[in-house]
């Protein structure tokens, strides 16, 4: 390594919020090589970034990479959370055992580390709005027990093997480049399912309130908190604007419907695993970080809806 570069290495960077991340990443000098477990990149990652095929999982590569980069950031998780509530004891052995074995060989090396958790999920149904970073952490799903004790194991290694991490708990990304149908990402769905014609799934009357962060400042928000958040410290990272799932539905029926397209809604039982309303506060971030959102909703919205349209009908 040459001392005057900063060599970052991201751990499932080779996805749609990593593409975002490692772009932003590579704009203040950084050296970068991501970690995925596919053969290629799953997103086209920028110019200069190095790519390795593998799994963090195995030790001895983890332990390789470790050596020749002083940053990490973990973005890995291999369940999402309607698999994890299907099979919660594979969610945690998939992802449990290699996550404290990077904190064990971090802290070792004195390698600084960003873990990129949940946030609605690690804090359950909602006791104030918008919720700070001292909410009760009360998950109701798998998914977020698992979050839970990620960061509480990253915890135990900082007061015990002197682990030097960040923690960081965003709301919900979306954006050019989220793929519909995959398990996550409400509004790319939806939009999709408009243009193919199908019924938008909602789950309940109006659905989830969230709060949705545009993927440019979500990457953003993480590039802060590894530049200037403080160690062992807790960021929400969001846009603290809460909408339900029909009230997003409501902001993008007029564009869809000015290209032709029918809206048409299929309303679905409520499912026991979704937190009702979600809507965080990232008031620290800003004051530690300096970061501030740059995109607003309806241009994401435009954007989404373009890159969409365009992938939908090539």
């Amino acid at each position: 390594m040459k001392a005057d570069l900063i060599y970052t290495l991201v751990i499932g960077g080779g996805g749609y919020i990593g593409a975002h991340l490692v772009a932003q990443l590579i704009s203040t000098g950084r050296r970068v090589t991501v970690l995925g477990r596919s053969a290629e990149p799953r997103y086209v990652l920028p110019v200069g970034t190095t790519y390795i095929s593998g799994d963090f999982a195995q030790a001895a590569l983890l332990k390789c990479l470790l050596d020749e980069h002083q940053e990490v950031i973990d973005l890995a998780y291999a369940t999402v959370p309607n698999t994890s509530f299907e099979n919660p004891l594979t969610d945690l052995l998939q992802n449990l055992p290699p996550s404290v074995q990077l904190f064990t060989e971090a802290a070792h090396r004195g390698v600084k580390l960003v873990l990129v958790s949940s946030g609605g999920t690690v804090y359950g149904e909602s006791l104030e709005l918008p919720i700070r970073e001292t909410h009760p952490t009360k998950p109701i799903s798998p998914y977020g027990v698992t979050k839970l004790t990620l960061e509480n194991y990253a915890y135990l290694y900082a007061a015990t093997h002197g682990l030097k991490f960040v923690c960081l708990r965003p709301s919900n990304a979306y954006g050019v480049g989220q793929r519909p149908f995959a398990g996550q990402g409400f509004i790319a769905t939806a939009m999709a399912s408009a243009i193919r014609s199908v019924p938008i799934k909602v789950f309940g009357q109006h659905g989830a309130i969230r709060d949705y962060l545009y993927v440019s400042d979500l990457a953003a928000g993480i590039v802060a908190a590894l530049e200037n958040g403080r160690l062992s410290e807790i960021y929400n990272l969001s846009s603290g604007q809460g909408m339900s799932n029909m009230d997003i539905v409501h902001a993008f029926k007029p564009l869809l419907q000015d290209f032709g397209y029918k809206v048409q809604i299929e309303h679905l039982p409520e499912r026991i695993f979704d937190v009702k309303t979600n809507i965080l506060d990232s008031t620290k971030l800003k004051e530690h970080t300096g970061w501030e959102t740059k995109v607003t909703f309806e241009d994401g919205l435009g954007l989404t809806y373009e890159w969409l349209r365009m992938i939908e009908n090539a």
